[in-house]
């Protein structure tokens, strides 16, 4: 298909729900893209937290390969090996857990609200947070504290009240007898790179406790080593209850996953949650290989020089130009607030070929592979120097 005729059955059979900016994209390496001009791109916003290690990793595709030769779908009520070993992998990284399988960040989050209901035994109320995301699907939908998502799809789910942001007070005054779980991401990332407060996170592990409630962590975004460890609740010294995954857990391919301690975990008995296509053969396969990926080729290691490598080149635009408000976030997943719109700046990267994100109009989210170099660091800074000036 020529360009124009992509363009044309876009606009003619596709719904218009995304943002859609005019490049085809025919081919990815690492951190490259290459477009249907040739053009090369460095991407330093993987699939949008999709690709932790990169475009078409070589374990990742020898895994898809070998497992599509073998068997490509078998419905949940029967067992397969890739599930079991995915399985078992997880909890082995975690704490003592079983997992649900399913297919997204959104689904994810889902089952994790429908598990806290069961568990909650007649309490119903979740405890979420200001500028969190947690999914577009109506629960999800409900769950997010951000308006602009909201508008237009009401009634929602209720249940859910939202509170400011690493205010603990706040978080207390909300409780109340019907309250069953508090649910939030340790690094807001569609709200603008918001780290949750230490001291904040562990208060709330211990209110969670005193009051017999679930600490649901959501981990779409944060997950598989972004932060330099392979989970970032492990830079806050807690285990959650639910922990919920996807994105960069399957190296590209749609899955998600909602992690349960052990304990609880048979409150879903058969029949109460379901998912057609959770786990199957293929994407549990190369899960594995981005699990092992992740560990064998050190990483996380690389995620954590590199990222303090980044924010140091960050840092010193800041000092370098009065429009960067702040330069925030953990290992590989940073955040320049500006003090004007982003969407300029952007565009300008793109031009010279460095593929960024801004979200909250003001803050550019810079999310590159685990696997990149400080070559590549060095090339998208002197682009973003360029587009600062």
């Amino acid at each position: 298909m020529q360009l124009q005729e992509i363009f044309d059955a876009y606009n003619n059979y596709i719904m218009p729900t995304y943002v859609k900016v005019p490049l085809v994209f025919v081919k990815g390496k690492g951190s490259r893209l290459w477009d249907i001009h040739n053009k090369v791109y460095l991407d330093f916003f993987p699939g949008w937290g999709v690709g932790n290690l990169g475009h078409c990793h070589p374990k990742v595709m020898q895994a898809v390969r070998d497992q599509v030769s073998k068997l490509i779908f078998i419905p949940n009520n029967y067992y397969h090996i890739p599930q079991a070993r995915l399985a078992k992998e997880i909890a082995y990284w975690t704490y003592p857990a079983k997992v649900f399988f399913c297919n997204s960040g959104a689904e994810a989050n889902e089952a994790a609200i429908k598990f806290s209901r069961k568990f909650g035994q007649g309490r119903y109320e979740i405890i979420t947070f200001e500028n969190s995301f947690h999914g577009r699907t109506l629960a999800a939908l409900s769950a997010t504290g951000q308006k602009k998502y909201q508008s237009g799809f009401e009634p929602l789910v209720a249940g859910f009240r939202t509170v400011k942001f690493n205010d603990l007070e706040a978080v207390k005054q909300a409780i109340t007898a019907e309250t069953v779980a508090i649910m939030l991401e340790l690094i807001q990332g569609e709200g603008g790179i918001n780290v949750a407060a230490k001291d904040f996170v562990l208060a709330l592990r211990n209110i969670c406790d005193e009051k017999n409630l679930l600490l649901i962590i959501d981990e779409v975004q944060t997950g598989i080593g972004r932060t330099g460890k392979l989970f970032c609740y492990q830079n806050f010294g807690i285990i959650p209850d639910i922990m919920t995954l996807a994105k960069a857990l399957g190296g590209g391919l749609p899955i998600g996953c909602m992690v349960v301690k052990k304990d609880i975990a048979d409150i879903l008995t058969p029949g109460m949650h379901a998912s057609t296509f959770g786990g199957g053969p293929v994407v549990a396969k190369a899960a594995l290989a981005v699990l092992r990926a992740v560990h064998k080729e050190k990483l996380l290691a690389n995620a954590r020089e590199m990222g303090e490598y980044l924010l140091f080149l960050l840092n010193a635009l800041q000092d370098r130009y009065e429009v960067i408000k702040e330069v925030r976030g953990i290992g590989l997943m940073l955040g320049v607030e500006l003090n004007i719109e982003g969407k300029g700046i952007v565009e300008k990267c793109l031009e010279r070929g460095l593929l960024i994100n801004c979200t909250h109009d003001k803050v550019l989210r810079l999310m590159p592979a685990l696997n990149i170099t400080k070559k590549e660091i060095d090339k998208a800074i002197r682009i973003l120097n360029e587009a600062l000036r």
